[in-house]
């Protein structure tokens, strides 16, 4: 029963997640002025890249969101929402950021998860939920001919490691359900927190 309930929370974190990330992707295509086809591959691109990444990290061959139908027609759904909706949005870069904190939440959690199934330590754990995570992110800011967020926003990819660090502990001492909750309520509220406080670490540069 535990076992059951645990897979149909992950399931329904990742039918978030890819929603989230294709409106996410898509909405970015709008605020690029691309064409419809532009919308549908940011869209698929943000929602799928991350978690195929994982699983070619994994050895999981094919990977899941090519071999599930329902992954890849659900990230076709987000792109089909946010043509019909957004031009109903008032704020069209707050709800990008909004959809692309869901989507960091849900992928963390489910990243972690699937890196313990596969016997990773609490370093592997947090590296693979952060790729799952950021890497659909990067892959759109990279077809949007953008310095990818991870690389400049830098309370982009924290929440992710540190929801991966969390995850870790939480699913020995809580059980994987709760570990699932709890990292993705922690890491898409330190987002959204980080979002609207401006949160920002140290930059690097050469002073003259």
């Amino acid at each position: 029963m535990i076992r059951i309930m645990l897979q149909d929370i992950l399931s329904a974190l990742n039918l978030v997640g890819i929603v989230s990330f294709s409106i996410s992707g898509s909405l970015k295509a709008f605020e690029k002025k691309l064409d419809l086809l532009g919308v549908f591959v940011l869209g698929f691109s943000t929602a799928l890249a991350g978690g195929i990444i994982r699983d070619i990290l994994l050895g999981i061959y094919p990977p899941t969101n090519l071999r599930v139908m329902d992954y890849p027609l659900l990230a076709i759904l987000g792109s089909v929402l946010a043509v019909f909706f957004y031009r109903y949005i008032e704020n069209l870069s707050k709800a990008l950021l909004i959809a692309d904190a869901i989507g960091l939440g849900t992928f963390t959690a489910t990243g972690a998860e699937i890196a313990i199934e596969h016997g990773l330590n609490v370093i592997g754990v947090a590296i693979l939920a952060s790729i799952t995570a950021v890497g659909g992110g990067v892959v759109r800011d990279l077809l949007s001919n953008e310095v990818p967020s991870v690389l400049k926003r830098d309370f982009y990819a924290t929440p992710t490691i540190l929801g991966g660090l969390i995850f870790y502990p939480s699913y020995s001492l809580l059980g994987g359900s709760s570990a699932l909750i709890s990292t993705f309520v922690f890491v898409t509220v330190l987002r959204i927190v980080a979002i609207l406080r401006k949160w920002e670490l140290p930059k690097v540069g050469l002073s003259r």
